[in-house]
């Protein structure tokens, strides 16, 4: 990929802001570091909360299958933290080989920056989103508080964990699916669906940066009636601790799709432009798509998903980003300074 000379003077701050934090980058990551000598490599993937399960697992069939293939040994850093948190540092020097983040849109802000080519969606198969989840409600074993659906978020005996949609990815998919049933309940009327939206945030405890914060929170901390959560997350709290907690799935969610990308100003100055480029193709393969779903995100091969039709519902009414405008309205609209989510919650 040859990279487009956009924006000399903020790429010129990014090599400061690379040579910097190349000696602090072991402290703001999680897993193993590795320094490029003789037959190994070292691959830096800065991803969001949920994904550290399934890139533990995914690193370790990447590793073989290079070693097989070129006879390198591969080391692997992984950052992880809120998608939009996670976007920002890369834009301020955070050296990432690849970004692996819950939304399009923090993607093309790094894209916007200089560090990305542009067209980078179209680089991979499904808009370079090699996995998919969705969002649905965890709660205590038994479910104390009777909760189903949406509007018993609103209930005043009922207290909602969520993250921040202003750092996390996660939650502006949560906001969205939460929105997706207010217009699903009262059509055009955007007074009245800011209204449950202000009724449902007037319910939540704290706004943790991530997702994996408000999981720890509920789980760990045993705060709140319901965690609004990814998919995953909700599967895994639940296979990790059967008999605490069970899923409920909402009438209406969203269709969340976590993109990845490849940072071209990156690999191009380290020389790790193929593996960068080959570890996100793998992603796509059967084995690939595997151990994704083995992690509790959703396969987008159709057939491999079926396999796993026991662990996914797929008799859920889904809307997705489009159905909203795309992501520069929906940002602009409610996540921006002084947006609907900033009038909402303030209030």
């Amino acid at each position: 990929m040859k990279h487009k000379n956009r924006k000399n003077k903020i790429i010129l701050k990014k090599k400061i802001w690379m040579y910097v934090l190349a000696v602090t980058i072991a402290v703001n990551t999680i897993g193993m570091t590795g320094c490029k000598k003789g037959g190994e490599i070292t691959l830096i993937n800065v991803s969001y909360d949920p994904t550290r399960a399934l890139y533990e697992e995914y690193n370790q069939y990447f590793a073989k299958v290079w070693k097989e293939k070129n006879g390198q040994k591969i080391m692997f850093v992984q950052s992880h933290g809120g998608s939009g948190t996670q976007a920002s540092s890369v834009i301020n020097g955070l050296k990432a080989d690849v970004v692996t983040l819950a939304l399009e849109s923090d993607i093309e802000k790094i894209s916007e920056d200089g560090l990305i080519d542009l067209g980078w969606q179209e680089e991979l198969d499904n808009n370079s989103a090699p996995y998919t989840s969705t969002i649905v409600f965890l709660v205590r074993k038994s479910n104390p508080k009777h909760i189903k659906d949406w509007s018993d978020l609103i209930r005043a005996d009922v207290s909602v964990i969520t993250p921040n949609p202003k750092t996390s990815g996660g939650a502006k998919w949560n906001y969205l699916a939460a929105l997706a049933y207010a217009k699903e309940i009262y059509g055009d009327d955007e007074k009245k669906s800011l209204e449950f939206m202000r009724a449902l945030y007037g319910n939540v405890l704290s706004l943790a940066s991530g997702a994996r914060g408000a999981t720890s929170s509920f789980v760990e901390d045993r705060q709140g009636d319901v965690l609004i959560a990814w998919e995953n997350e909700a599967l895994q709290a639940v296979n990790d601790n059967p008999g605490e907690y069970e899923i409920i799935t909402p009438s209406v969610s969203i269709l969340a799709e976590p993109c990845v990308s490849v940072v071209d100003y990156v690999v191009e100055q380290n020389g790790h432009e193929e593996v960068a480029e080959e570890y996100l193709k793998y992603l796509y393969t059967d084995e690939a798509q595997r151990i994704i779903a083995r992690n509790f995100f959703r396969p987008v091969n159709l057939a491999i998903l079926e396999e796993y039709n026991d662990t996914f519902c797929t008799d859920l009414k889904m809307v997705t980003i489009r159905d909203f405008g795309g992501w520069d309205k929906v940002n602009e609209k409610h996540f921006s300074n002084g947006g609907t989510f900033d009038q909402i919650y303030e209030k």
